[in-house]
C-alpha cells in the first residue's frame, strides 16, 4: 500500500548547513525504508512530500512532528496512491528563493511559499509543476 503525505513546517534554523543536514539525513534514511519525496524550502518554511509504504511514511511523519528542528508542523494532504510521482528522488530539493517568482504567484496571492495559506491540493500542484519544470535538484 503506497501513500503520499504532504506537510508544512517552520524551520528553527534556516542556515544552509541546517538544511543540508536535514537533506543528508533524509538521503541516508529514506532508501532503506522505501521512502521518496521532495523538500521545498524558503523564507523559513518547509513544504515536503513523502511517498512510500503506509507504515514507513507514518513513522517518518511522527518523527518529523517530534523533531526539534521543526515547529508548526501541519498535515496538508494524505492519500493512498497507485504510483509514486516523486519516485526519482530519495529526497529532492527546491530552494524557493532561486525560482522564477511567477511559478509561486500562479498558486498563491503573493509570490512566496506559504503552504499554510493554501489548500493541500494547491501545494501538491505546485510541487508537480516544480517537477515538470525541472526545478527539483538532488536526483539520487
Amino acid at each position: 500500500m503506497l501513500v503520499r503525505l504532504l506537510y508544512a513546517s517552520r524551520a528553527l534554523d534556516t542556515s544552509p548547513g541546517a538544511i543540508e543536514a536535514i537533506l543528508a539525513q533524509s538521503r541516508q534514511y529514506n532508501p532503506a525504508c522505501g521512502i521518496t519525496g521532495i523538500l521545498c524550502y524558503g523564507g523559513g518554511i518547509f513544504l515536503q512530500a513523502i511517498e512510500g509504504g503506509r507504515m514507513p511514511v507514518n513513522e517518518l511523519y511522527g518523527h518529523i512532528q517530534r523533531d526539534t528542528r521543526h515547529k508548526d508542523v501541519a498535515l496538508l494532504h494524505f492519500e493512498e496512491i497507485s504510483e509514486r510521482r516523486f519516485g526519482g528522488w530519495t529526497m529532492g530539493q527546491v530552494n524557493i528563493l532561486k525560482l522564477n517568482q511567477s511559478i509561486l504567484l500562479k498558486y498563491a496571492e503573493k509570490p512566496e511559499l506559504d503552504p499554510y495559506a493554501v489548500s493541500g491540493k494547491v501545494s501538491l500542484a505546485l510541487l508537480e509543476e516544480l517537477m515538470a519544470t525541472a526545478s527539483i535538484v538532488g536526483r539520487v
